[in-house]
């Protein structure tokens, strides 16, 4: 019967791994790597304004949005559409920052930050109607919006956001301007 020719015939021939070393031979330890190759950022990878929050499979994070958007408590005249975006936004940069793919508690993070469990105060929910206005079409503001988020409240476990959600919403309020003109691209 033949062979894959990559499939190696004897034990001498596979690669030389730790089983595979004779008796008192060690592999070298491993060296660190460098960023030197041509399409490599050195400096690791660049932050700011609209530049996103690069993570593994962040578009997931819109099904994921989907799939509790019964769960929404939506004010009479949101769009169930930009509170997605919104949420899903949230969801993927939360995400990103610990280097996974989201979760539903990212999603369920990003409900409860926005005011979508229906646990929060009116005057929040006026402003979010406005400042969520059809941002599922527009990035920009979007983006102004998540931007807004402080990092610390992101990364902190899902059990301890109620003692920080004034302190998000605040932040929200206060950072998110009243025209997206400062996210807006350069002519």
């Amino acid at each position: 019967m033949p062979t894959d020719p990559f499939v190696p015939e004897r034990l001498e021939d596979e690669p030389r791994q730790e089983p595979n070393l004779p008796p008192g031979v060690k592999m070298p330890p491993a060296r660190s790597w460098v960023a030197n190759r041509p399409g490599d950022i050195p400096a690791g990878w660049p932050s700011g304004k609209l530049l996103g929050s690069p993570g593994p499979n962040v578009g997931y994070a819109l099904t994921l949005a989907n799939r509790a958007r019964d769960r929404f408590v939506l004010a009479p005249h949101e769009h169930p559409e930009d509170a997605i975006a919104v949420v899903a936004e949230i969801a993927m940069r939360r995400a990103a920052l610990f280097g996974r793919a989201q979760v539903m508690p990212d999603v369920e993070f990003g409900m409860r930050i926005m005011g979508y469990t229906g646990d929060v105060a009116s005057d929040f929910v006026d402003w979010r109607v406005r400042a969520v206005k059809d941002v599922h079409h527009d990035y920009y503001e979007r983006r102004a919006l998540v931007d807004a988020i402080p990092v610390d409240i992101l990364r902190l476990v899902p059990a301890a956001l109620p003692a920080h959600l004034p302190e998000a919403r605040d932040a929200l309020r206060a950072s998110v301007p009243d025209s997206p003109a400062e996210y807006a691209p350069e002519p």
